[in-house]
C-alpha cells in the first residue's frame, strides 16, 4: 500500500473574504478557463492551479497511475491566514477544514485529512483542534514553520502543542513565509533555498526551545525530508557544543538526540540524499510524500525509492507504515 501524506487541496470556490472582512488580501479564485483557476492574493496573481487541486475524483485517477491508494490532504500554506484577525482566521480555518472533512467522509478509503487552525490565537486554535478531533475526525494538523515571524518555540504556542499531544493529533510542519523572501526572489530562491531553511528553523526552534523535550509524545513530521536540518546536523550540533551560552539556553539536550524521534517526508528528489536520510532517521520515521499537485513535488510519488534496491520491508515502512504510525491509524480501515 502507498499512502502519500504530503498533498495539498483547496475548495473549488472560495468566499471573497477580503470583501467580507473589509481588509487584507485574502486568496480568492478566478476561474478564467475550464479546468483551471488563478489564485489571486487580493488583486495580485499568485499562481495558476488546475482542477486536480480541487477535484477528488481527478486526484484519485492521477495518483492511482503511480500505485497510490490513499492521499493525506491538507490546505495550501498560503491559506493559513495567520495575519487575519483571530475570529476571521477561525472562520477561514473552519471553512477549509469542513471541506477536507467532507472529502474524507465521501471517500473514506482514499483520503485522510489534516486540519488548519488559527495559530495566531491560542484559545481559538485549541477550540478548532477539539472540533477537528471530535466532530470532523481529522487525525492531525498542518501548520507553518513560523507564525507571523514568531518561532514555534514561542511560549504563546505551547498550550496549542500541548493540546495536540493530549488530543493525539499529529502535527505536520510546512515551510511558508520564508525569511528573507523579498531579498531572494530571483531564481525562485524562496522555494529552493528558503523553504529548506524554514523547515530547519522550525525543527531547531522546537528542539532548542524545549518543546519536544516537554511534549515527548507529540508526533511532529517535517516537510521536504526535514529541509536542511538533517544535512546540517553536524554544524547544528557543533554550535550547540561550542556555544552553549547562545544555543543551549532553554534545553541542554544535544539536538542529535532527537533524530529518529520525529518524522520527515521522503521529498528529497535524490537517491543519495534519501540514503543519508534513511541512515539518520531509519525507515520507520520517513513518510512517503509528493507535494502533489505542485511541480516542485515528487509527482511520480516515490518511484525513485522503488528503484533504489531497498528491501521490501524498508519500502513498506516508507510507503505506508510510517505514515500510519505518525497518524496513529490502522491499515485495515483503508483496505477494500
Amino acid at each position: 500500500m502507498k499512502i502519500d501524506m504530503h498533498t495539498h487541496i483547496i475548495p473549488e470556490h472560495l468566499p471573497k473574504w477580503t470583501e467580507k472582512f473589509g481588509y487584507g488580501d485574502f486568496i480568492h479564485l478566478h476561474h478564467h478557463k475550464e479546468g483551471a483557476a488563478m489564485m489571486m492574493k487580493g488583486s495580485k496573481f499568485f499562481r495558476e492551479i488546475q482542477s486536480n487541486c480541487w477535484d477528488p475524483k481527478i486526484r484519485m485517477e492521477e495518483y492511482a497511475q503511480f500505485g497510490t491508494q490513499v492521499q493525506v490532504i491538507s490546505t495550501i500554506p498560503v491559506m493559513f491566514s495567520y495575519d487575519a484577525q483571530p475570529h476571521d482566521g477561525l472562520e477561514i480555518s473552519r471553512f477549509l477544514n469542513d471541506h477536507i472533512a467532507n472529502i474524507c467522509r465521501e471517500y473514506p478509503k482514499n483520503y485522510i485529512g489534516l486540519a488548519t487552525i488559527p495559530m495566531q490565537d491560542e484559545d481559538l486554535a485549541i477550540q478548532e483542534l477539539h472540533r477537528c478531533k471530535h466532530e470532523l475526525n481529522l487525525p492531525g494538523i498542518q501548520i507553518g514553520s513560523n507564525i507571523n515571524d514568531k518561532n514555534l518555540s514561542s511560549e504563546r504556542f505551547f498550550q496549542i502543542f500541548k493540546a495536540c499531544e493530549e488530543l493525539d493529533m499529529a502535527v505536520m510542519i510546512h515551510p511558508w513565509n520564508m525569511m528573507g523572501f523579498h531579498s531572494i526572489e530571483r531564481y525562485w530562491l524562496p522555494w529552493l533555498v528558503g523553504m529548506p531553511a524554514e523547515t530547519s528553523r522550525a525543527a531547531c526552534s522546537l528542539i532548542f526551545g524545549g518543546v519536544m523535550e516537554r511534549l515527548p509524545n507529540l508526533r511532529f513530521n517535517f516537510s521536504h525530508a526535514g529541509g536542511s536540518f538533517l544535512p546540517t546536523i553536524g554544524r547544528i550540533e557543533h554550535g550547540f557544543n561550542c556555544r552553549p551560552d547562545l544555543v543551549a539556553i532553554d534545553n541542554t539536550v544535544n539536538p542529535r538526540e532527537y533524530i529518529g524521534k520525529f518524522w520527515v517526508d521522503s521529498i528529497t528528489h535524490d537517491p543519495l540524499m534519501m540514503k543519508y536520510i534513511l541512515e539518520m532517521q531509519g525507515s520507520k520515521k520517513i513518510t512517503l510524500g509528493s507535494d502533489y499537485p505542485f511541480p516542485l513535488g515528487d509527482l511520480e510519488i516515490g518511484a525513485f525509492i522503488e528503484e533504489m534496491g531497498l528491501s521490501n520491508e524498508v519500502v513498506e515502512d516508507i510507503f505506508c507504515n510510517a505514515t500510519l504510525e505518525w497518524l496513529n491509524l490502522s491499515k485495515e480501515q483503508f483496505l477494500n
